[in-house]
């Protein structure tokens, strides 16, 4: 007769056994296909987005708490901590000109992941969005003070305006 332990070791390991993927070769049958050397990525649905208009008319509070709400609310949590600092910090002492430069690099490219290469400068910054502000994103990317991003600011200091 089994002992009870060499029974649960036994029944453990046949159950785990049938859950694990099996592999053929060298690639699980369920490997993920975008990886493929073959993946010609035709699957590959592409949104169309609404181009970026500038926003005529717009009062600069209105538009700075427009900036501030859309540096907060982000497509990935890096840029969402990145941004939302950074508009905390210099959001209320930018000119119009930097406001329109800040709102055009943030909500004109389609890819939140560019703007984190240009800000982090792992890639080169395209003309259009190289100026004033890019250059303080960049410098405030760096972190020279060594400051704890960990996540984004709270919303407090609004009230104290």
């Amino acid at each position: 007769m089994m002992s009870s332990v060499f029974a649960k070791r036994l029944v453990s390991g046949i159950c785990q056994t049938a859950w694990r993927p099996t592999v053929t070769g060298l690639m699980s049958t369920r490997g993920y296909r975008g990886e493929a050397p073959d993946d010609t990525k035709g699957d590959l649905i592409e949104i169309p987005l609404p181009p970026w208009e500038e926003k005529i008319g717009e009062s600069v509070d209105i538009k700075r708490r427009r900036l501030l709400y859309e540096s907060r609310k982000r497509g990935m949590l890096e840029n969402c901590i990145l941004l939302s600092l950074f508009a905390k910090q210099y959001l209320n002492t930018m000119s119009e000109t930097q406001l329109q430069q800040y709102d055009r690099l943030i909500n004109e490219p389609s890819n939140d992941w560019d703007i984190y290469y240009w800000a982090t400068e792992a890639q080169p910054t395209p003309d259009v969005y190289q100026g004033e502000v890019m250059d303080l994103l960049k410098e405030f990317t760096k972190n020279k003070n060594q400051e704890q991003r960990l996540d984004a600011p709270n919303l407090e200091y609004l009230d104290k305006e």
